[in-house]
């Protein structure tokens, strides 16, 4: 019998954040853009990544909307 474990990673990276006007639709707190990274690992070793920006919630930390 033969087994395949692939081990995949991925992780979300804020990078910059700056306050924004506005507020959390969840829990009514501030929010900030920020600039985000996500890198997927395979086997510790980073095969993809991007770069993009987000509105997150400062305290629940939702994601309010994502420019990609």
């Amino acid at each position: 019998m033969v087994y395949l474990c692939l081990l995949v990673n991925e992780k979300r990276i804020i990078r910059r954040s700056k306050p924004v006007a506005g507020s959390c639709s969840r829990c009514s707190s501030g929010a900030s853009v920020a600039e985000m990274e996500t890198v997927m690992r395979f086997c510790c070793i980073p095969f993809y990544w991007k770069s993009w920006k987000a509105i997150v919630c400062t305290f629940c930390g939702a994601f309010l909307k994502s420019y990609r």
